[in-house]
């Protein structure tokens, strides 16, 4: 499942490509079945994966010989982490997570990262520049990745369509993810599409009205 996005911006060559893989996520003592999104981002040469779910051989279907520059967690819940270790291994690509998630990255990889993210860091792909917003909130680490060029961002479980990612759980907030996405993503562009960890995308634009609703109901 997934294939190229179309996305509101374009640079020639780079696209945007969803892989959609199912699994499990296990936290607190539950487990869940889930769909995960996993997204490249790249041209014909190159390209960076985000969240490396599930099922590495269908990631690497969707790379089909590329090079990956990096490996992006968006935050190191197990579902969104799992297959890190064999994808790194099959394609020798640095692994970029927040510092702050290595509490939830220990319980699932014995390994370490290899690069620290970081708010206002830069990386590069294909030729197009993607910004590090951190937003805590759902995980004490959770980053999204903002890509001006191509007008999207990469969202992980921070925001979806109709409201905030999930916060019952531990390590998670709230009003730290609330406030994450008013003050670092309902301030991009309206029509910024948003490239969800779960689910079909959404827009900034269509997401910005609901904040005193989410608020109201309390997730």
């Amino acid at each position: 499942m997934g294939g190229v996005v179309a996305t509101p911006g374009a640079v020639d060559g780079v696209r945007v490509e969803r892989v959609v893989t199912s699994g499990t996520f296990s936290l607190d003592g539950g487990t869940w079945d889930v769909d995960n999104n996993v997204w490249l981002l790249g041209d014909d040469v190159e390209c960076l994966v985000v969240d490396a779910a599930h099922d590495t051989e269908a990631i690497l279907d969707a790379v089909a010989g590329r090079t990956v520059t990096a490996i992006v967690c968006t935050h190191a819940h197990d579902d969104h982490i799992n297959q890190v270790p064999s994808l790194r291994a099959a394609t020798g690509a640095p692994v970029h997570l927040h510092p702050d998630d290595r509490v939830l990255w220990d319980l699932t990889v014995d390994d370490h990262p290899d690069v620290d993210l970081a708010e206002g860091q830069e990386l590069s792909v294909g030729g197009v520049t993607v910004r590090v917003l951190h937003t805590p909130g759902h995980a004490p680490g959770a980053c999204c990745l903002y890509v001006p060029q191509l007008g999207i961002v990469l969202t992980g479980d921070t925001l979806f369509k109709g409201g905030p990612g999930a916060t019952g759980r531990s390590y998670s907030s709230f009003d730290t993810i609330v406030r994450s996405i008013e003050q670092k993503l309902l301030t991009l562009p309206s029509e910024t599409m948003v490239l969800t960890g779960h689910g079909d995308p959404t827009t900034i634009g269509d997401e910005a009205p609901q904040l005193q609703e989410w608020l109201d109901r309390g997730h």
